[in-house]
């Protein structure tokens, strides 16, 4: 299965933290990806796994493949509601073929539903052809920063990618 790839703006990058397996930048192991909120709505991540997110010789481990989809379809709702966070209520995977170690991967993720309350989302790890290689579907409460953390999140563990912007991604 392949996602037909196409050039969209990108709005903005979202916020990035310190020590997050996904994002921190402090972070030895982390995947040090990074994401861009999409002029269409969409939210993408891009990341480069490294030997320590493998699983068998050359493969990403599947529990990294959730962890990139949960933090993605979870971040959609910044897209247009920068100061809300989804907590994951529920999250399923298919995996669709190897993932590799080494090599650029984008994620795509999109909101499918929203209440007042819970926002669905889906969304797909893409190698750099457009192959699927994994799809993931997700339930997640909205909450504001200050119900998540007692204090919520210092500049020092939340801020800003410094990252030069892209005009567009292949998304």
């Amino acid at each position: 299965m392949r996602h037909e790839l196409r050039e969209v703006p990108v709005a903005g990058a979202q916020k990035i933290s310190r020590m997050c397996f996904v994002c921190g930048t402090d972070n030895d192991m982390s995947l040090h990806a990074r994401f861009l909120s999409l002029a269409d709505g969409r939210i993408c991540a891009e990341f480069e796994a490294q030997e320590i997110h493998q699983s068998y010789p050359g493969r990403v481990h599947g529990g990294v493949i959730s962890a990139i989809l949960d933090e993605t379809i979870g971040r959609v709702i910044q897209v247009d509601q920068p100061d809300e966070f989804g907590v994951t209520i529920d999250l399923s995977v298919k995996y669709r073929c190897p993932v590799p170690i080494g090599e650029s991967l984008l994620v795509i993720a999109w909101k499918t539903k929203e209440t007042s309350r819970i926002f669905e989302g889906e969304g797909q790890v893409l190698l750099v052809d457009g192959t699927v290689a994994a799809q993931g579907f997700a339930r997640y409460f909205r909450q504001s920063l200050n119900a998540i953390t007692a204090d919520g999140l210092p500049e020092v563990e939340w801020f800003a990618d410094e990252r030069p912007l892209p005009a567009s991604v292949k998304a």
